[in-house]
């Protein structure tokens, strides 16, 4: 059986710590743990819907993290390479667990004006505590698009739907949080992507 060498580490070098997570030390591995297990939290917040599914999609993640750790390239930053993982990860968990449960028919969607030039007076976590409310297709849909800044071609691969599913999803859930703002906070409170410029 095949081993690989375990090599000494600087636990004050991110690069250090990397190369000897790739050669499998688990002291090492649970340094990068310790390291970023806040920013995956708040990565992971994001998508599940309670603390045990957070727990997994955290779990997850990281060991994705480390079995792919060797093929890291260091001229890019680590953050954005783990980000990435952790959103797959995620999603992952998403399509296993209630994709096929929660599609939402084009029909059920209506036209409904959404003003896209009030300033919000909520705040992000306020925001989020709204965002956690929305049907889980729409609500995926929302945080890739609006929080993570993927394209709705993107999307519709991450998710395995089609992209003008993915945009209406995002317009669905635009209004449902439009009529959740209006019974939380009233009329006069809107919702922060208002000023973002679709990236299609």
């Amino acid at each position: 059986m095949f081993f690989r060498k375990k090599i000494s580490y600087n636990n004050q070098d991110l690069n250090s710590i990397i190369k000897a997570c790739a050669s499998d030390d688990p002291n090492a591995q649970r340094e990068l743990v310790t390291l970023y297990y806040v920013y995956a939290s708040k990565i992971c917040r994001l998508y599940g819907k309670s603390e045990e599914e957070c727990d997994e999609m955290i779990n997850d993640g990281f060991l994705k993290v480390l079995n792919n750790i060797h093929k890291y390239d260091y001229s890019k930053a680590f953050k954005g390479w783990m980000r990435a993982i952790f959103i797959n990860s995620c999603i992952d968990y998403y399509r296993k667990y209630y994709q096929k449960n929660n599609v939402v028919s084009l029909e059920l969607i209506h036209d409904v004006e959404v003003n896209t030039d009030i300033i919000s007076t909520l705040s992000a976590e306020e925001l989020m505590s709204l965002v956690t409310r929305l049907p889980d297709s729409c609500r995926i849909v929302f945080i890739l698009y609006v929080i993570d800044g993927y394209k709705h071609h993107e999307i519709g691969e991450l998710l395995g739907i089609q992209e003008g599913t993915s945009k209406s999803n995002l317009r669905d859930a635009r209004i449902k949080l439009k009529k959740l703002i209006f019974n939380e906070y009233g009329e006069h409170t809107f919702i922060p992507y208002s000023k973002k410029v679709d990236h299609d």
